[in-house]
């Protein structure tokens, strides 16, 4: 068996393929990651995909891409769903291990620490009302923990299948968790919980220690909700004869009204956040101070940055308030960062095979300062691909009309510019020449330039707002701006 130094750091991160990746995993394999990074540890990752009939192969990939796509790479793990592990200590999958946590099993029976338990669901469930009944916290009375063998024959004669219950000592359980400081639980209050169904299917607090123990995890960083679950592990741990690792319990992100987001709700998944063109790089910026601060002033980082800077310890204690509002600042700010033929090869998946990348380049300098996701780019500027029809019925007859002005003043701004590009020669046809044309022209029909550019703007985007007019014209092009222009003076007659 290979053995790891004490004082080496693993870390681990454990999703079940249930559903997709969603915010919460997200921050805390974040966490995970920079917290290996900054002190050198290994990141492992690990799939409890147990739960046959919630979970799947597509789920499994969900949560490794999106991992992925965030940046973040395990140094143990599968790579790839349904692929090869890469480390020492696999499979890194539980249902391939399931001959482990057999012999683990049996150890505890063995070791007087489990016992088989054949009390049927109507026994349970009479004990609770009973329970109920007398105002008692619900546990199982631990009944079978005293059974003889030769009262064991007899419930299997009849046919019962068992469950395999771990023997809960009624003891003070304490640990000093990283972020939340010294935790004590009354194990006198669990009874003896089932670590082993009637089925042979092991249940995940005793597989998890299994696991933790079986690959050598020093920290186990997760989720506030699962610290009700540290008491169960560290009696296991004990049970088993292995050490116990370092517990770091995240706290909660939370709503606007501080209620806890709910992981079943799309909101929740990452992949909807990566399809409305949020950036990974906001993302991970935005996940790692869900609940941690430098301590500084600064809000923008990189990931290895956050590695260099990221200490548990700074992990706040409170729940994270999901404040969408930062997040849509912080893509803002990345999309204004990148380069134009950077921003244009994350544009692509959002525009249309028909446009061409040297097209999107030319997009860039448009919408830049208008995005706030990438998907954006669909209501910005969809009026360039859209056929000429299609963007005609995006509007009626009234909206072409300036403000303060009617029909008449729209026929005649649009008029005037129909005579301007179809004077201009497709060589000259750029938007300097084109904004110097229609400034002249409002000059001359003594109409003010908003007033002049409004009909022609909603002619040929469809839209009253839109990427600065005089640069769409010139993407749009000579042919296409006088046929947009004749079909808004045709709906004016």
């Amino acid at each position: 068996m290979t053995t790891i130094s004490p004082e080496a750091v693993r870390v681990r991160m454990a999703p079940s393929p249930t559903g997709p990746l969603h915010i919460g995993t997200a921050r805390t394999s974040l966490y995970n990651f920079l917290f290996a990074r900054h002190v050198g540890g290994t990141f492992v990752l690990r799939i409890e995909d147990t739960d046959v009939a919630r979970g799947s192969e597509a789920f499994e990939r969900d949560i490794i891409e999106g991992l992925h796509w965030l940046g973040l790479s395990w140094d143990e793990g599968p790579q790839v769903a349904a692929g090869e592990d890469i480390g020492i200590f696999g499979p890194y999958r539980q249902s391939q291990r399931m001959e482990r946590y057999a012999a683990e099993a049996q150890r505890l029976l063995a070791g007087g620490s489990a016992y088989r338990c054949y009390c049927t669901p109507d026994e349970l469930d009479a004990e609770r009302r009973q329970q109920e009944a007398r105002r008692e916290p619900p546990r199982y009375s631990g009944r079978c923990r005293t059974l003889s063998e030769e009262q064991r024959r007899a419930f299997e004669s009849e046919g019962r299948s068992f469950a395999i219950r771990f023997a809960v000592k009624p003891e003070k359980i304490a640990f000093d968790d990283i972020i939340r400081g010294t935790v004590e639980f009354d194990n006198a209050l669990l009874g003896d919980f089932i670590i082993v169904r009637t089925d042979r299917m092991p249940l995940y607090n005793f597989v998890a220690v299994v696991d933790d123990a079986a690959m050598a995890i020093s920290h186990v960083l997760r989720g506030e909700e699962h610290l009700s679950n540290t008491p169960k592990q560290s009696a296991l741990y004990r049970a088993l004869g292995d050490d116990l690792p370092r517990f770091g319990h995240v706290p909660l992100i939370l709503n606007p009204d501080r209620s806890k987001m709910s992981k079943r709700k799309s909101q929740m998944a990452l992949s909807a956040y990566r399809e409305q063109g949020y950036l990974p790089e906001a993302l991970v910026n935005f996940l790692a101070f869900l609940g941690w601060s430098p301590g500084t002033e600064e809000e923008i980082f990189s990931l290895d940055e956050l590695a260099s800077r990221f200490e548990i310890e700074k992990v706040h204690k409170a729940g994270a308030v999901f404040d969408s509002d930062r997040l849509d600042y912080l893509n803002g700010t990345y999309i204004r960062s990148l380069g134009d033929e950077q921003l244009a090869l994350r544009l692509r998946p959002f525009v249309p095979a028909v446009v061409d990348d040297a097209a999107i380049v030319r997009l860039v300098p448009l919408v830049r300062e208008r995005l706030v996701r990438l998907a954006d780019v669909v209501d910005l500027a969809s009026f360039l691909w859209e056929p000429d029809a299609v963007v005609a019925s995006w509007y009626n007859a009234e909206l072409l009309s300036p403000k303060g002005g009617g029909a008449a003043d729209a026929e005649r701004a649009l008029a005037s510019a129909r005579e301007i590009v179809s004077e201009l020669d497709p060589a000259d046809f750029s938007a300097d020449v084109l904004e110097d044309r229609c400034r002249a022209a409002a000059v001359t029909l003594e109409m003010k330039p908003g007033e002049f550019f409004k009909p022609i703007r909603v002619a040929l985007t469809g839209r009253t707002v839109s990427p600065p007019l005089f640069a769409s014209m010139e993407l749009l092009g000579r042919d296409r701006c006088l046929a947009r222009i004749d079909e808004a003076l045709g709906k004016l007659r």
